[in-house]
């Protein structure tokens, strides 16, 4: 065991530094090390490693002699990291090489020991991850989603069972610090699932109910419906909290003036005819105070002729409208106020 997680690390610090450098160490080391290294890496990095060797021309004795000294510095330092902590390495690597030299030695080496777990997950199609998940319990998703991007953990989301949906989003609300046990054991079992293992040393910050919100805030708002109805039965606070964190179309209410003619003139008109079909007769005022009149009485009128919408087709619309001024809120060109919030926010 001890020798497998060797050779993980050798694998991990080979990976971090540069290809040609790496192509260099795996030389220095002879076939027969080397093929002890090529037993752990990926068919991928088998290639780009191999390809880096065979680039390699001549090289000095004083450039080989560097980069083993670098290697053999961040395996020290991966090794006081691990087995004495952030702190005792710091102290002897400062002694012995100086501050400069420690504080690169420790960011190099704390890049690769705070890797996420399941990266596996992270580049799968949300379809194919539902099918991996769908059978695990909503605490384990939840903590697996809480290591996706939120756009990504929103799409596994909408793939789940209405009841398992509505659990994980309660198990990930609730989550805030994950020990390493924890993490461990799950990840043990997905080892023996899916092949994929990363440890872990500090807790980390996962879930939570902003995590929560801005996972809800890419859900279509058909999904977005049904949990919010679900879970308000289930947990009323804990759904009002989340609501109060994310920014849903109703919140244009509380838009100023300036932001909402500056959003209505990126909207398709469709897109806001539509929108408008269910909208309240308060959310239609601030949209047509907001337009010049002609763009006005072009959407009044489309409004009276256009029936028979489905509910589907407003709800995606009002979604395009939300995704539009999100994107101009991340470009700092209108200001938003999110349910609960006492002040405005400009991103």
């Amino acid at each position: 065991m001890a020798e497998t997680e060797s050779h993980s690390k050798i694998e991990e610090e080979l990976l971090s530094d540069t290809k040609a450098k790496a192509a260099l160490v795996v030389v220095s080391l002879g076939a027969d090390r080397a093929s002890q290294i090529y037993k752990y890496l990926s068919e991928q990095d088998i290639e780009e490693l191999t390809f880096e060797v065979a680039k390699l021309g001549k090289t000095n004795n004083n450039q080989v002699e560097a980069t083993l000294d670098e290697y053999y510095k961040l395996c020290l330092t991966h090794k006081m990291m691990t087995d004495g902590g952030l702190d005792y390495a710091r102290n002897v690597l400062e002694k012995a090489f100086g501050e400069s030299t420690a504080r690169n030695l420790l960011e190099k080496v704390s890049k690769t020991l705070q890797s996420k777990p399941f990266n596996f997950f992270m580049k799968g199609d949300p379809k194919a991850l539902f099918s991996l998940l769908q059978n695990e319990r909503p605490q384990v998703i939840a903590l697996i989603m809480a290591y996706m991007d939120t756009a990504q953990a929103a799409q596994v989301l909408e793939e789940l069972p209405d009841d398992k949906r509505i659990q994980t989003v309660e198990s990930m609300a609730r989550m805030d610090r994950v020990s390493p046990e924890a993490i461990a054991i799950v990840e043990e079992e997905m080892k023996r699932k899916f092949a994929t293992i990363i440890t872990s040393e500090d807790n980390m910050n996962l879930g939570g109910v902003d995590y929560v919100a801005d996972m809800m805030n890419h859900v279509d708002r058909s999904s977005e419906r049904k949990i919010f109805e679900e879970l308000g039965k289930r947990n009323p606070e804990l759904a009002q909290t989340i609501r109060d964190k994310m920014f849903v179309f109703e919140n244009i209410l509380d838009m100023d003036d300036r932001s909402v003619q500056r959003f209505v003139r990126d909207c398709d008109s469709k897109d806001i005819v539509y929108a408008l079909k269910n909208a309240s007769e308060e959310m239609k005022t601030v949209f047509f105070n907001n337009m010049s009149k002609r763009t006005m009485d072009s959407v009044k009128a489309d409004l009276e002729i256009t029936t028979n919408v489905r509910l589907k087709d407003v709800e995606e619309a009002q979604q395009r409208i939300v995704n539009i001024i999100r994107n101009l809120e991340a470009q700092g060109e209108v200001i938003i106020k999110k349910g609960g919030e006492g002040d405005d926010i400009i991103v």
